[in-house]
C-alpha cells in the first residue's frame, strides 16, 4: 500500500518512508498533547529495525545481505531500547534532560517551532535515512556477499560491543552515585572518567556513529558504488551529534567545574591522544 507519491513509491523502503511520515505526524501530535517531546527518542531505537524488517519481509527473507543487515540493526535496537527503558525513557515524564535546557534557551514559542520543524519530522526522516543503505541491498539483492560485507559486519559488531560496555559503565557509575547521595556519602567523582571514558569523553557517541558509518559499507558492497544518496543518513547523523555533544558538554561544564579539566585532557569522541581535547 502506497500512502504518498515519492521516488521510492512501490518499493519496500518506500513503504518504510510512508510509515515514517505517518509516525512523524503522530509523534508531533503526541508531543503537543502530552507536552513532552521524548516520543521521538522512544521511536529512535525501534523504527530502524521495523524499516529493515519491512524490506526483509518484502524479499521473503531470501536475501543474505538484507537478512544480515536486518539482524545487525535488530541487535542495535535491542541494546538501545534496553538501555533507554532502564533509564526510565519509556515512563511518563521520562523526557531527556537536554530538551529542558533547549526549551529554556528558546522559549515556549521558539521551542514549539523547533518541535514542528525538527524534533518530530526532521529527526524521524533522519532515522529513515541512516537506515537507507538497506534499500541499496534490496536493489542489488542478486549480488552475493563479499569481503566488504564481512568487514562491515565485523566493525558493526565491534562498535556495538564497545557501546554496550560504555552504557554499562555509565549505568553502574550513575547507580552508585545515586546510592551514595541517598546515603549522604561524599561524592568524590561527580562524573565518569574511568574505563572507556578515560580515552573518550563520549565513547558511546563514537561507537554509535561508527556503526552507522560502517552500515553504509553494505550499500557499497551491494552496488559497487562508493557514493550514493543513502550515505546522507550517516552524514546528517554526524551533523546532528555535533550540537548534541556540545549541549551535553555545556551542561556538564556548568554543573561540574572540574569537567573543563576533563575536557582539556581527554578527546571528545575519537579515543586518540590530542584529537579533540
Amino acid at each position: 500500500m502506497n500512502l504518498f507519491n515519492h521516488p521510492l513509491t512501490g518499493m519496500p523502503f518506500g513503504w518504510a518512508l510512508d510509515l515514517c511520515i505517518v509516525l512523524a505526524a503522530i509523534i508531533w501530535l503526541l508531543s503537543v498533547i502530552t507536552r513532552e517531546v521524548s516520543w521521538v527518542d522512544r521511536a529512535w531505537s525501534i523504527c530502524p529495525a521495523i524499516y529493515c524488517l519491512m524490506v526483509a519481509y518484502a524479499v521473503s527473507f531470501d536475501s543474505a545481505r538484507v537478512n544480515l543487515m536486518t539482524v545487525l540493526v535488530i541487535l542495535w535496537s535491542v541494546r538501545l531500547t534496553f538501555n533507554f527503558i532502564r533509564k526510565g525513557g519509556f515512563q511518563k515524564g521520562g523526557e531527556d534532560y537536554r530538551w529542558d535546557a533547549v526549551r529554556k534557551q528558546m522559549g515556549p514559542v521558539g521551542f514549539q517551532l523547533l518541535n514542528i520543524v525538527f524534533i518530530a519530522p526532521a529527526q524521524m526522516l533522519l532515522i529513515w535515512l541512516f537506515t537507507s543503505p538497506i534499500h541499496q541491498a534490496w536493489v542489488w539483492q542478486q549480488i552475493p556477499l563479499n569481503w566488504l560485507d564481512a568487514v562491515a559486519a565485523a566493525l558493526f559488531l565491534v562498535f556495538l560491543i564497545f557501546e554496550s560496555l560504555a552504557d554499562e559503565q555509565m549505568w553502574r557509575f550513575q547507580q552508585d552515585k545515586k546510592r551514595k547521595m541517598a546515603a549522604g556519602e561524599e561524592i568524590v567523582e561527580p562524573f565518569l572518567k574511568t574505563g572507556l571514558f578515560r580515552y573518550s569523553r563520549h565513547p558511546n557517541y563514537f561507537c554509535e556513529l561508527g556503526m552507522w558509518w560502517v552500515f553504509y559499507l553494505f550499500a557499497v558492497a551491494a552496488s559497487g558504488q562508493w557514493l550514493h544518496w543513502t550515505g546522507l543518513g550517516f552524514i546528517l547523523l554526524t551533523a546532528l551529534f555535533i550540537p548534541s555533544l556540545r549541549l551535553t558538554e555545556s551542561i556538564s561544564a556548568e554543573k561540574y567545574p572540574a569537567y573543563r579539566d576533563y575536557q582539556a585532557s581527554t578527546p571528545a569522541l575519537i579515543p586518540l591522544p590530542k584529537i579533540g581535547s
